[in-house]
């Protein structure tokens, strides 16, 4: 067999396909689009499934792709085995009720034994064990030996998922020698060893499975098909795993490198090894889809992958941030077949830093939080970590079980695995009733679903707002209905309409329908299966049945204040990337007729300069009168002319490019002004985060501009009256207030602090270890500052001591530790005497060795620690005396 390297394989598969007149259809993004039933795209079909389901018509009836991949239901097997992986890339020829069995068997054949060159007596196939067709065309047509075609049964060979589309399905396997067998009499396809690897799976969906369990025939049967293309690359390099393939292994090489460690030495290392190789592709290509690190959904499981990965970073001993490093080397093996990589290297490459940045203080809170459990163990004398408490670790600090596991082990205890297995179960059960359970296809069926597939709705709202329809559809109360009367709330389907519906982040159009002397309302407007628009309203007067005409009216004032609002996202989204950088990508938007909300990829909270620049430079667009155009072409040709996509979004053969003049070209579906002038003014109402990595910016234009400043005026005015002063003078009477506020608050504290405590009675508390005087006192009611002027004049009175004073005060904790020269000397350290009381306490701090201060919330243990301040005086007193 040839050596075929990833890229090649890639290559030749594609391009096999699109001589068989399929469409190359670039990856698809890891984000599903419009499907509740996945976190992730999982397979090569799932962002196809529209096209297979009737929702949405495909640009060809044959499709080929290569299409990234996520699974992760067994993240933590990852790096045990040398098979499991969390990324991968599935390869996939789609037939969308076009060609079948005849074609699908006989072109599999051809490729992986002519284009590929596999030899042909080390190829098996599986079949469903009643799949005559599918023998018959292996055995007939493709010519394969009856005794390498296997039946099996519907565990096996048969997708299906609840009701709906489903099929059996035929596997290719490849003979990797009986060296690689388990020597049993009956290893063959099926076996659970290494000797014979799937590799292709072609999967045949020509039912529909009803409710009561029997299968109705597809009137037009589809070709699902998915093939590995690592596990194709370990067969045709042939080695033993994906981690030793061209571009994997040329990563997890570097990994070595940076950890100083070789692969195949050691089995500790090789884990590691692992998993930071496949987590770091992973991580790469999340981010370079938009996804960011969070505690929920896909956010979360990139989280889980980042912070497994950096542990095993730190397992290897490498202590200073580097998985950053190993994502750049991920970029540069795969920008050739994916180039959004490398468009995004900057933004992929900061996400992951400051993710690996924020772990790092995670770890070490976590390793405080362990610190303490393990403490509080011993004192109850109880041996093992309760499951409830392993798991917050986990979830909370990002603590593998296993990290867990060997630091108690160090302490001769142990964790109560089972507990922890029933906490990790239920978070998965609500992970899982929080995405909706589908059919194979992932389908949400629906009352449109029941529809001919020629009831499809024209749009024709971007050239006016006014038009004639035939009413093809009517829905009343969840049913179909042939008319609608007064008073009913109905959703209605136009066979042509001005309406625009819900999508790409701009709200649906309102208006009226008039027909028949009856009058129906429209107060929304949503896409539907299959093409459709749906009017959303209520019959004000009068009846319409299904093949009425009716004219269709859209509310002009709420469409053009949308339309400004929209061509101001176009003019706030090149604002935000010449002002912030070109990290800058749309991450969601919202365009109603009030304001638009406008989020992007960002860092950090923007400034104040840089907010008065954007909002300059929308407002200068907008009055430099830009003429706005719009043209349809190809996505090719599109993105050649430097136009903007979202990267989450899904264009078809042809796209709208809107242009601004010069200044700013995106693709994109929404209704838009003919000239910036008509947007009037651009206000920034507000600037905010709203998950990692991403800001959001909400606006108003024209008439909201009027709005807005005549509420801040009413709200200046309102503000003067109750200052007594004049709008202008505002400033200055609210200083002189807080200055006011803040004398006599300190007044009060003073007070407070006269009468709490004396030092004299302080300094009668003292006791003393040797020579060294140590003073441990409690102060209640005092704040920080204050305590902190009180150590000082009790250092003074000691001459050779050491003091701690510690209280509550506005229910925090406060501690603060002092030592004099002399004491310094002894081996006091007060910043580590201040830190250690704060940490039985929950808290944290530090300091110098003379001075040090702390803070927590425990205070009811607070007695409790300041009991045993004396013995970690002692304590470093006696390390002293023993260096």
């Amino acid at each position: 067999m040839e050596r075929l390297k990833v890229d090649d394989i890639r290559d030749r598969f594609l391009h096999f396909f699109e001589s068989k007149g399929h469409l190359i259809l670039p990856s698809f993004p890891l984000i599903p689009k419009n499907d509740k039933s996945l976190l992730l795209i999982n397979s090569g079909m799932a962002p196809l499934k529209p096209y297979f389901t009737g929702q949405e018509t495909p640009p060809s009836k044959r499709v080929t792709t290569c299409q990234k991949c996520i699974r992760t239901p067994d993240i933590e097997r990852v790096g045990k085995t040398a098979r499991h992986g969390t990324f991968f890339e599935m390869l996939g020829n789609f037939s969308f009720g076009d060609y079948f069995k005849k074609e699908a068997i006989p072109w599999a054949w051809e490729f992986v034994t002519q284009v590929l060159g596999l030899p042909v007596d080390r190829l098996w196939v599986s079949i469903y064990e009643q799949d005559d067709e599918a023998f018959d065309i292996w055995h007939n047509d493709v010519g394969l030996p009856e005794e390498r075609i296997v039946r099996m049964g519907k565990e096996d060979n048969f997708w299906e998922i609840g009701v709906g589309p489903c099929g059996p399905c035929s596997e290719l396997y490849f003979d990797r020698g009986e060296d690689k067998g388990c020597g049993k009499p009956d290893c063959g396809v099926g076996c659970e060893c290494d000797r014979f690897v799937e590799f292709w799976n072609l999967v045949f969906t020509q039912f529909y499975r009803n409710e009561d369990g029997t299968y109705d025939k597809l009137e037009h049967p589809n070709i699902d098909t998915g093939m590995g293309l690592e596990r194709m690359a370990v067969i045709m390099q042939g080695v033993d795993s994906i981690f030793e393939i061209d571009t994997i292994g040329a990563i997890l090489d570097y990994v070595a490198e940076i950890a100083g460690v070789s692969y195949g030495s050691d089995d500790k290392n090789d884990m590691s090894l692992r998993v930071i190789t496949d987590h770091a592709r992973s991580a790469a290509f999340m981010a370079g889809d938009g996804i960011l690190p969070s505690n929920e959904g896909r956010g979360y499981v990139m989280r889980r992958l980042i912070r497994r990965a950096i542990r095993h970073g730190r397992l290897l001993g490498i202590r200073d941030p580097f998985l950053y490093r190993v994502t750049d080397q991920v970029i540069e093996h795969f920008k050739g077949a994916y180039p959004e990589l490398a468009q995004r290297r900057d933004f992929i490459l900061r996400v992951i830093n400051m993710e690996e940045e924020r772990f790092d203080q995670t770890l070490d809170q976590g390793m405080l939080r362990l610190e303490e459990i393990i403490e509080r163990m011993r004192a109850q004398g109880i041996n093992t970590l309760n499951g409830e408490d392993a798991f917050k670790l986990y979830d909370t600090y990002g603590f593998p079980l296993d990290l867990t596991q060997e630091i108690l082990s160090e302490r001769g205890m142990k964790i109560d695995t089972d507990g922890f297995e029933k906490q990790m179960q239920a978070q998965k059960e609500r992970a899982r009733a929080a995405r909706k359970q589908t059919n194979y296809m992932g389908s949400d069926e629906d009352i449109y679903a029941e529809l001919p597939d020629d009831v499809i709705s024209v749009f024709t709202g971007y050239d006016r707002l006014e038009d004639d329809g035939v009413v093809s559809a009517i829905v009343v109360d969840g049913e179909l209905r042939n008319v609608a009367v007064e008073g009913d709330e109905v959703e209605i389907i136009l066979d042509r309409t001005p309406f625009y519906a819900q999508s790409g982040g701009q709200v649906g159009d309102t208006g009226w329908l008039y027909g028949n002397g009856a009058r129906a309302e429209v107060y929304d407007c949503k896409k539907a299966t299959g093409r459709r628009i749906i009017h959303l309203g209520r019959m004000v007067e009068g009846s319409l049945a299904v093949g009425d005409k009716v004219h269709a009216t859209v509310d002009e004032e709420r469409r053009m204040a949308t339309a400004r609002n929209h061509t101001a996202t176009h003019l706030l989204h090149k604002a935000l990337r010449d002002t912030l950088g070109a990290h800058v990508e749309q991450a969601g938007s919202l365009v109603t007729p009030d304001r638009l909300r406008f989020d992007f990829s960002h860092f950090a909270p923007m400034t104040q300069q840089e907010l008065d620049r954007v909002e300059y430079e929308v407002n200068k667009h907008i009055l430099d009168d830009l003429e706005v155009t719009i043209e349809e072409m190809a996505i090719e040709e599109a993105r050649k002319t430097g136009a903007m996509a979202l990267f989450d979004e899904k264009y078809g053969d042809k796209v709208r490019v809107v242009s601004i003049d010069a200044y700013s070209k995106e693709l994109c579906g929404g209704t838009h002004l003919k000239r910036t002038g008509q947007a009037g003014l651009f206000k920034i109402i507000s600037e905010s985060g709203v998950a990692a990595g991403v800001r959001r910016v909400e606006a108003v234009t024209g008439f909201g501009v009027l709005e807005h400043f005549k509420q801040q005026q009413q709200l200046l005015d309102a503000v003067a009256v109750i200052l007594k002063t004049a709008p202008k003078d505002i400033p200055s009477r609210v200083e002189a207030l807080l200055k006011e506020i803040k004398d006599f608050k300190q007044q009060v504290q003073d007070a407070k602090n006269k009468k709490a405590v004396s030092i004299d009675d302080i300094m009668s508390s003292a006791d003393a270890i040797g020579d060294t005087r140590i003073i441990v006192y409690r102060v209640d009611n005092v704040d920080m500052q204050s305590m902190r002027n009180m150590l000082d004049n009790i250092k003074d009175r000691l001459k050779d001591g050491v003091a701690v004073l510690a209280g509550v005060c506005d229910g925090k904790v406060n501690i603060v530790a002092g030592a004099t020269k002399s004491a310094v000397q002894q081996g006091i350290h007060a910043g580590n005497l201040a830190k250690r009381i704060a940490a039985s306490l929950g808290g944290s701090g530090g300091g110098r060795p003379d001075m040090g201060q702390a803070g927590a919330k425990n205070a009811e243990a607070l007695d409790k620690a300041l009991a045993g301040a004396r013995d970690i005086i002692s304590e470093q007193m006696k390390a002293k005396v023993e260096s």
